[in-house]
């Protein structure tokens, strides 16, 4: 991609989130003759967040140079052919134009001839599109990273253009959402091209474009292809939107710049701006804003909402209809406290049999980490954390450190709740202080769980004589062994990633969304996304008031977070110092300086959640909740005894498995929504005025004597059968007269309110009286909220009320029968349970090497054969990435980090 500063970039053009905003698109570069970060540090509020880290523009420049590596090159192309089901190339040529337009024009003639001459293909790198006519300077500029030049079956040749995006990969996958932004940026160019190039005679565009995506953590390219014909007509709309846009504009000079800005209406929305370089300058013209509309703007209340809470904010009146959370959110702005939602503690986190982790994540590799620190939590208490930096963030070896720390503490926690629960255990948690902590761990263990299997198949080559190779029939290099403890690490967090499908689950505990469960912050909704923020607000509701901004700008400023990712500032410190030898040698090297100390804030972090966590009373729901996972985990335990599944990806599993789950995950779904109902004050009351509601209604004590209750619903009324579930906020299942009877198929609660409604015969609508068999402590006035005893069960009986437990997914999985030789000694009857892994994948092994003796897996066949597992064990002497490649420019000023994502 160019670095001209007035070149727009194909994020801005096809896929950034701010285009729906009029001064995003009334501030091009192309309209105010500037960046927006030269803009807006022309106004007074310059960009201090939206850069690109050192680190991570690195990355991007390593996967672009390995983009160009002849090997990979070669590889990418046949791909994009095959799949298109185009002619085999004859050779594939690459080479790079330097961004110069008369030598871009000169090769494509050269591929063109190339392709239509030889059948050979060609991969054109440093592409540059030639300026445009003065008249038409709005036109689309994206340069597409690179293209392809290939012969047609009609004797001419096609242009296909692509796009490099280094892609992170979370659990073997990346997200949807990206690819879409990647392909819109492709059509982006592809509509640039043929605008501006003016292709040889006999060569045409293409309808399908590629995205080049990091195949494993080695960062080793991947070609995607995707037909374009949907994304580039809305390109085009795109562009066309813009120019009738630009074109209402007037010359913009440095004159009337800052009204020209001031004039434009900011779509601000805190949770998508923070990437644009005028958030700053977008928002200080809120907080300094007298209208009371314009606090809720920034603190993200949705539009259709803003009008029922203007008089709250204003003090002359109560929200109307709104959510109770967004009610409580501008209550805590305002008063500088903090809200209790009323929920109690159903949370593992600060348990004995948690293991308390912190992560340091580098940006420079998908699956690298400077350091972590673990602390485990026995009957004694919290112990001391144990901190360790990485001197090779990117190294495998880190990664199998990683989980040698964890499985070390994971079996020590395991091993003590044997002791303490006998046969039946309790449940062991890793607890994170964010989601991204969790999915950077789980990542890892899939790299490695794919790199043991495919270990566990070479052997198999090596003891029959054959040799080890890879899909691609290239020759293997045989991993070590992913030996204990580690394996119990990445068995538990594969473990993790199957039960993301079960919301009951929880082997792995977000510690922000526990706290977000029981407080409610002041200040943006998407502030509390951050750990420490939330731990601020929580201590206000202790400490005394907050002052919202303050905390905003300080937790912004703080050169720390409490999560994996880091800020710009310590990213690039840590770039800086990593890449100095000199730096790292002896303990006191500037680089594990760095480390600890960010590591150190994570953890203070973490702690202080625990410590407010730990003064809110537990749910009776919370025993609901471990019963669940320490059956589910009776499970995983069997699996890693017997080494029988325990090492599946979810992404990997059969399709009969994830069929087998859907029922699962639908009755865990009910069961989740039914706690959550019964222990959460503030989502009942929600779900109940929601319109699309009709098991819960919220109702009103009229009177006592008979029980008469107003109930605001159209589908509970006479006749049915209610049950009570909250009274002013307060949960009936945690009141002192219920009982909890935890069965192997559901849970009890005695002790409930339940009874029929019955009209009171003068034709009141809505009112009735109602006869529980246990009478709950009421008074007139009270404000109630009331389920339909039939969404719960279809029982007769008032005296219980029964909850469903979910089952557990014991789908390919050893039973409680099943022993170490089981399988050896009757390999039938235990084909689909405590199958070992070694045995499955020396099959597989047997398998692949008799469809090599068949031919099928000739590298040489066309198509291209692709690799679906796409595992992370490279072939041997395969270039890879450098720790720290050679000199790195300084990311382009224009460039922010929506373009590289």
């Amino acid at each position: 991609m160019a670095d001209h500063a007035l070149v727009r970039t194909a994020s801005e053009l096809a896929a950034s989130p701010h285009l729906a905003c009029a001064r995003f698109r009334g501030t091009d570069p192309l309209v105010v003759g500037r960046t927006r970060r030269q803009l807006a540090a022309e106004l007074g509020a310059p960009d201090d967040a939206g850069g690109i880290p050192q680190a991570r523009w690195t990355r991007a420049v390593t996967f672009a140079r390995l983009v160009r590596d002849a090997r990979f090159a070669r590889r990418m192309v046949t791909t994009t052919l095959g799949a298109l089901g185009m002619d085999r190339p004859t050779e594939v040529v690459t080479t790079d134009a330097n961004g110069d337009a008369a030598e871009t024009a000169g090769l494509l003639a050269h591929a063109h001839t190339r392709a239509t001459s030889h059948g050979a293909a060609t991969l054109l790198h440093g592409l540059a599109l030639p300026l445009s006519e003065p008249a038409d300077e709005r036109a689309p500029h994206v340069i597409p990273d690179f293209a392809v030049v290939a012969a047609d079956s009609g004797g001419g040749s096609r242009l296909l253009v692509g796009a490099a995006k280094d892609y992170e990969r979370l659990r073997s996958h990346i997200d949807d959402a990206r690819l879409l932004k990647g392909f819109l940026q492709v059509a982006a160019a592809a509509e640039s091209v043929e605008a501006r190039l003016r292709l040889p005679n006999g060569m045409s565009l293409h309808s399908h474009g590629v995205l080049a995506v990091p195949r494993d953590a080695f960062l080793r390219p991947e070609a995607l292809v995707e037909a374009l014909d949907d994304h580039r007509a809305e390109v085009r709309t795109r562009l066309e939107q813009r120019r009738r846009e630009s074109a209402r504009i007037p010359p913009v000079t440095s004159e009337n710049l800052s009204g020209h800005v001031a004039g434009l209406r900011a779509d601000f929305d805190p949770e998508t701006c923070p990437t644009c370089p005028l958030f700053s300058y977008c928002r200080d013209e809120l907080r300094t804003s007298t209208e009371p509309t314009d606090l809720l703007v920034e603190l993200g209340v949705p539009s259709e909402a803003r009008p029922r809470l203007v008089g709250l904010v204003r003090g002359a009146g109560e929200a109307g209809a709104t959510p109770a959370s967004l009610v409580d959110t501008v209550a805590a702005t305002l008063e500088g406290v903090a809200r209790h939602t009323g929920q109690r503690r159903v949370d593992q986190a600060g348990q004995p049999g948690t293991v308390n982790v912190v992560l340091a994540k580098s940006d420079s590799a998908a699956l690298g980490v400077h350091g972590i620190a673990t602390q485990r939590v026995t009957s004694g208490g919290r112990e001391p954390w144990e901190s360790t930096v990485f001197d090779e963030p990117q190294s495998p070896r880190t990664r199998r450190e990683v989980m040698r720390l964890l499985g070390r503490e994971l079996s020590a926690a395991t091993a003590e709740r044997h002791e303490a629960g006998g046969d039946t255990p309790d449940p062991v948690h890793l607890v994170v202080p964010d989601q991204p902590t969790a999915d950077v761990l789980v990542s890892i263990a899939d790299n490695l769980a794919g790199v043991e299997l495919s270990r566990l198949r070479w052997e198999r080559d090596v003891r029959m004589g054959r040799e080890p190779l890879t899909f691609d029939g290239e020759p293997a290099e045989i991993p070590p062994p992913l030996e204990e403890p580690a394996r119990t690490a990445v068995s538990f967090l594969l473990e993790e990633d199957r039960a993301r499908a079960l919301a009951l689950r929880s082997p792995v505990v977000d510690l922000r969304a526990v706290l977000a469960r029981h407080v409610v912050a002041g200040g943006p909704v998407v502030a509390s996304g951050r750990l420490d923020y939330l731990v601020i607000w929580s201590e206000s509701t202790v400490d005394g008031p907050v002052k919202p901004r303050e905390i905003e700008d300080a937790v912004e400023a703080c050169p720390h977070t409490p999560g994996a990712r880091l800020t710009n500032r310590i990213s690039d410190a840590l770039h800086e110092a990593l890449a100095d030898v000199d730096t790292r040698e002896g303990p006191g090297s500037r680089y594990a300086e760095l480390v600890t100390e960010e590591l150190g804030y994570k953890r203070d972090v973490l702690d202080r959640a625990l410590d407010f966590l730990a003064a809110v009373p537990d749910s009776r729901v919370r025993e609901v909740h471990r019963e669940i996972e320490r059956a589910a985990q009776a499970v995983w335990r069997r699996r890693l005894a017997l080494h029988a599944s325990d090492l599946v990806r979810f992404g990997r599993t059969h399709r009969s498995w994830r069929n087998r789950l859907v029922s699962a995950v639908e009755r865990d779904g009910t069961c989740r929504d039914r706690l959550l109902a019964l222990a959460n004050p503030r989502v009942a009351e929600e779900l109940a005025t929601d319109a699309g509601t009709r098991e819960l209604a919220v109702a009103t004590v009229v009177s006592l004597g008979p029980l008469v209750l107003d109930v605001d619903s159209r589908r509970i009324g006479d006749g049915s059968r209610i049950v009570l579930l909250h009274v002013n906020g307060t949960a009936q299942v945690e009141a002192p007269g219920v009982e909890l009877t935890v069965q192997k198929s559901n849970v009890r609660f005695s002790g409930m309110s339940i009874g029929t409604l019955a009209g009171v015969g003068d034709g009141s609508p809505g009112r009735f009286t109602w006869t529980p068999r246990t009478v709950a402590e009421l008074a007139v006035g009270d404000q109630l909220v009331v389920a339909d005893f039939a969404w719960f069960s279809g029982n007769t009986g008032s005296r219980f009320l029964p909850v469903d437990r979910p089952p557990v997914d014991d789908c390919s999985a050893p039973t409680p029968a099943c022993e170490p030789h089981s399988h050896a000694e009757d390999p039938e009857a235990h084909e689909h349970c405590c199958r070992p892994h070694e045995d499955v994948e020396a099959e597989r092994s047997d398998r692949l090497a008799e469809r090599r003796a068949r031919g099928e897996l000739d590298p040489r066949v066309w198509p291209p054969l692709t690799d679906s597992d796409a595992l992370e064990v490279p072939a041997a002497e395969t270039p890879e990435r450098e720790a720290t490649p050679g000199t790195v420019t300084a990311p382009p000023e224009h460039m922010t980090v929506d373009d590289l994502e």
